[in-house]
C-alpha cells in the first residue's frame, strides 16, 4: 500500500491485487448487464485493459508489471464490485480457467491489427451464424481493449520523459517499441519481446494463473536471427531485456520451455535458448519455471551449461525427455508435428500449445487404498470411504491380495472421475466464455467458437497426480516378501501393526524396513514400480472429459505428498502414520541408498510413455557434483537415464549441511533457492514441513 500512498482521497483508497479486476471488469459489465455471456464478459476485459493507469518502473526496457495495477475506489464502490462479480460466476482451475500455453506465433506473425482482420474475415464467414458472430465480436472487443492497453503503456512512458529517475533513451525505447505493436505485426526481438510480455500481463490481469510462455526459444528466434545477424542486438543486450522480464516473473509458476526436436528430429538448441538460461540464471530467483526438452543429439556443450546453472543451487531447468514425453501423447492421438510442439504448463505438465482448453488436474492417492483393504473399505484414521472387499484374513496368497488392492483402486478412479466430470457438467459452458484467451487457441477465430466450446483443435484432457509410486512398491514387496514368502506375520497381524502405528509391533517393523525398497536397482521390488504405472494408466484411460478429451496420468505431487501423509494409516513398507509418501515418481527418501546409478536404473522400468502428463524425479547431488573434474559424469548419468526411458529429471545442488544451517538461521539466507517440486522456492519461506521433505531426499554423491 505505501507504492501508492499519494493517491489516497479523503473518499478513496487504492485496492491493488486481486481486488482491482473486480472492480474494473464491473465498470464493463455495468454497460449492458442483459448482454449475452460472450459479451458481457468481453466487456468486463474491455474496461479490465483500457481503465488502469499504466505504470512505468524506472530503468525497465520492456513495460508492464501486474502487481502496479490498482483502484481508486471507496468500500461501497468495492464491495458493489466484488458482489457482482462473483454473481456472474467465473471458471476455475478445475473448468479450464488457466494453465495454459498460448499460440503466441500467430500474433507475433500477424499482429495485433492482423488479429483483429482475422477475426473480422471469420464474422464475414459466418455471417448467418448468431452464436459465431456474437463470439467473435467478443474476441475483437477484446482484442480492442489489448490494443489500447498496450498504447496507453506508450503513452504513460512519454509522461515520464523528463521525469526525476527516469532515463529518456529507456522511455523512447518502450515508447517506440509500443506504438509500433499497436501498428502491425512486430518486426524486431524487443517488440516481440514486449508484445509477448503484454500478452502475459493480460492474461494475469484476467486473474489467470501459470500461464505459460512455452517455447520461447523457437517462436521469439526468428526476431532474434534477423536482428543478430543485421547486427541491430548482441547477446549481451537480448540477455538483459530477457531479464527484465523475468525478474518480474518471481513467485509466479511460469513454464519457459528451452530445446526440444522438430517432426523431423532436429535439435532445435539455438542462440536464444543459451541466451534464454544465462538470464534466467542471471535471474536467481524462484520465477520463470525453465523446463529443457532434451533430445539425444541435445548438444553435449549445452546441457553441461544447463548443469552448471542447476548447480548454482537454483534447481532450473528441469530436464524432459522428449523421445518419453512425445510418445506418451502420441498415445492420446495428436499428431506428430503437434506433439513435437509440445510444451509444459504450471510445473511439468505436458500440453499441445495453443491447441487445447486449459489444463486441470488434481491428485489421486493410491496409497490410502490399503487402509481400505486391510480395514473392509473404512480409512482407519480418517473419515474416508472406500469398498468392502472381506477380511483381509481370507486373502492367502500375493495374486489375491493383488486383485482386492486392484478392485479398491478401479472404485477409487471411478470415484474420482465422476466427482470431476459431475462438477464440470453442472456447469452451462455458454454462461462463462473466455474471449481474449480464445483468440490465443487455434481454431478459435476460425470457427467462431470459444475455447471451451469447441474452438480448439483438440479436446480438454484432465490429469490425475498418481502420487506415491515408491509407497506403493516398497509396501505391495514387504507384504510379499515378510507375509507370503518369510512367512514372518499374518495380513491380520500387519493390520493391527499398522492401526496401531507399529507401537507394540517393533520386530515386525522392523521386518518391513528390511524389506527390498524401490530405487537400489532390484526387480524384486521394481516390478510393483512397473505395475504401478501401467495399471494406473489402464484405470484413467478408458474415462473421459465432458467434452470426450482424454484423462491422463502424471506421476507427480507437487508436495501434497507431505500434506496427504498427514492424513494416512501407517503403511505396509514401514512408513509411520503422518510421515509423508514417497514423493512424485522418485523412490522414497533416504531408501534408495546403492547410488544414483542404481536409483535411475529403477526409475527408468516402468513405462513413461503411458504417463501421458508428465512426471517428476527429485535428486540431490552433492555441490562437488556440479565441479569441472566431476560434472562430466553427471553428464553421462542423465543421458545414459533419458536414453534408457526417463522422462524427467529436476536436481537439487546444495549440501544437507547448508540446509540444516539455513533452517536454524533462516536470516542468513534470504537468497537461498532450492527445487521444491515442479518449481523452486527461497528456501527461508517455505514451511518448516516442505524443508525437511527436500533436507530428507537423498543426497547422492
Amino acid at each position: 500500500m505505501k507504492l501508492f500512498s499519494l493517491l489516497n482521497e479523503e473518499t478513496k483508497i487504492p485496492v491493488a491485487g486481486d481486488f482491482a479486476p473486480y472492480y474494473f471488469k464491473t465498470l464493463g459489465y455495468r454497460r449492458d448487464l442483459a448482454a449475452k455471456p460472450a459479451t458481457l464478459r468481453a466487456n468486463g476485459v474491455y474496461s479490465l485493459f483500457t481503465e488502469p493507469e499504466p505504470v512505468i518502473l524506472k530503468n525497465e526496457l520492456v513495460a508492464g508489471n501486474t502487481r502496479l495495477i490498482f483502484a481508486k475506489v471507496t468500500d461501497t464502490e468495492l464491495e458493489y464490485a466484488k458482489k457482482l462479480n462473483q454473481s456472474f460466476g467465473g471458471r476455475n482451475f478445475w473448468s479450464n480457467s488457466d494453465h495454459f500455453a498460448p499460440n503466441y506465433t500467430r500474433i507475433l506473425t500477424l499482429g495485433v491489427p492482423g488479429m483483429i482482420n482475422e477475426i473480422e474475415k471469420s464474422m464475414g464467414a459466418h455471417g448467418g451464424d448468431d452464436v459465431r458472430i456474437t463470439n467473435l465480436r467478443a474476441m475483437k472487443h477484446a482484442m480492442d481493449g489489448f490494443s489500447q492497453m498496450i498504447a496507453r503503456y506508450a503513452n504513460a512512458a512519454e509522461a515520464c520523459l523528463g521525469a526525476e529517475g527516469y532515463e529518456d533513451s529507456r522511455l523512447t525505447f518502450i515508447i517506440n517499441n509500443c506504438r509500433a505493436i499497436t501498428k502491425r505485426a512486430p518486426e524486431t526481438f524487443a517488440e516481440a519481446l514486449q508484445l509477448v510480455w503484454l500478452c502475459h500481463q493480460a492474461f494475469l490481469m484476467e486473474g489467470r494463473y501459470a500461464m505459460a510462455l512455452g517455447r520461447i526459444d523457437q517462436y521469439l528466434y526468428p526476431f532474434y536471427k534477423a536482428d543478430i545477424d543485421a547486427g541491430r542486438i548482441t547477446d549481451e543486450c537480448v540477455i538483459e531485456l530477457l531479464e527484465n522480464v523475468f525478474i518480474k516473473l518471481q513467485g509466479d509458476v511460469v513454464n519457459i520451455c528451452i530445446g526440444g526436436k522438430d517432426k523431423d528430429g532436429n535439435c532445435q538448441v539455438n542462440g536464444l535458448s543459451r541466451c534464454v538460461l544465462r538470464a534466467v540464471g542471471n535471474c536467481n530467483v524462484p520465477g520463470p519455471n525453465l523446463s529443457l526438452r532434451y533430445t539425444l543429439n541435445t548438444p553435449d556443450e549445452f546441457l553441461d551449461e544447463c548443469l552448471k546453472t542447476i548447480g548454482t543451487g537454483l534447481g532450473y531447468p528441469a530436464l524432459m525427455n522428449d523421445d518419453a514425453n512425445i510418445a506418451a501423447l502420441e498415445r492420446y492421438g495428436y499428431t506428430h508435428e503437434d506433439a513435437c510442439n509440445y510444451c509444459m504448463v504450471g510445473c511439468i505438465e505436458n500440453f499441445i500449445t495453443g491447441m487445447q482448453p486449459p489444463w486441470s488436474d488434481g491428485r489421486f492417492d493410491p496409497p490410502k487404498y490399503f487402509d481400505y483393504v486391510f480395514n473392509r473399505g473404512v480409512g482407519n484414521t480418517n473419515n474416508s470411504i472406500g469398498i468392502d472387499t472381506g477380511d483381509v484374513e481370507d486373502i492367502t496368497s500375493m495374486d489375491k491380495f493383488m486383485e482386492i488392492y486392484e478392485r479398491q483402486l478401479a472404485y477409487g478412479a471411478a470415484e474420482y472421475v465422476a466427482i470431476f466430470n459431475n462438477i464440470n457438467d453442472s456447469l452451462n459452458q455458454h454462461y462463462f466464455p473466455e474471449p481474449f484467451l480464445s483468440c490465443f487457441c487455434d481454431d478459435c477465430i476460425g470457427r467462431g467458437l470459444d475455447i471451451n466450446g469447441g474452438g480448439a483443435k483438440y479436446s480438454s484432457v484432465h490429469g490425475a497426480c498418481a502420487m506415491g509410486i515408491g509407497t506403493v512398491a516398497d509396501s505391495l514387496a514387504a507384504i510379499e516378501k515378510v507375509v507370503f514368502i518369510d512367512k514372518e506375520a499374518t495380513l491380520v497381524q500387519l493390520r493391527d501393526a499398522m492401526n496401531a502405528n507399529f507401537e507394540g509391533y517393533e520386530e515386525l517393523h522392523k521386518k518391513l524396513l528390511a524389506a527390498p525398497k524401490y530405487g537400489n536397482n532390484d526387480d524384486f521390488v521394481d516390478k510393483y514400480a512397473i505395475w504401478y504405472l501401467d495399471y494406473m494408466h489402464e484405470l484413467f484411460s478408458k474415462y473421459r472429459t465432458r467434452d470426450g478429451g482424454h484423462f491422463y496420468i502424471l506421476a507427480a505431487a507437487n508436495t501434497n505428498n507431505i500434506w496427504a501423509g498427514k492424513s494416512i494409516n501407517a503403511t505396509p513398507d514401514g512408513r509411520l502414520r503422518g510421515e509423508p509418501l514417497s514423493d512424485a515418481a522418485s523412490p522414497t527418501y533416504g531408501r534408495d541408498t546403492k547410488g544414483a546409478t542404481s536409483t535411475v536404473n529403477s526409475i527408468v522400468k516402468p513405462d513413461y510413455t503411458k504417463v501421458g502428463g508428465g512426471s517428476v524425479v527429485n535428486q540431490k547431488f552433492s555441490p562437488s557434483m556440479f565441479s569441472e573434474e566431476k560434472r562430466a559424469k553427471l553428464l553421462a548419468l542423465i543421458k545414459t537415464y533419458f536414453k534408457k526411458g526417463g522422462q524427467e529429471m529436476q536436481i537439487n545442488a546444495t549440501s544437507r549441511e547448508v540446509l540444516i544451517d539455513a533452517m536454524e538461521h533462516p536470516e542468513n539466507y534470504g537468497s537461498l533457492v532450492v527445487r521444491v517440486s515442479g518449481f523452486s522456492a527461497f528456501y527461508v519461506t517455505l514451511g518448516r514441513d516442505v524443508q525437511e521433505d527436500i533436507l530428507n531426499r537423498t543426497q547422492q554423491e
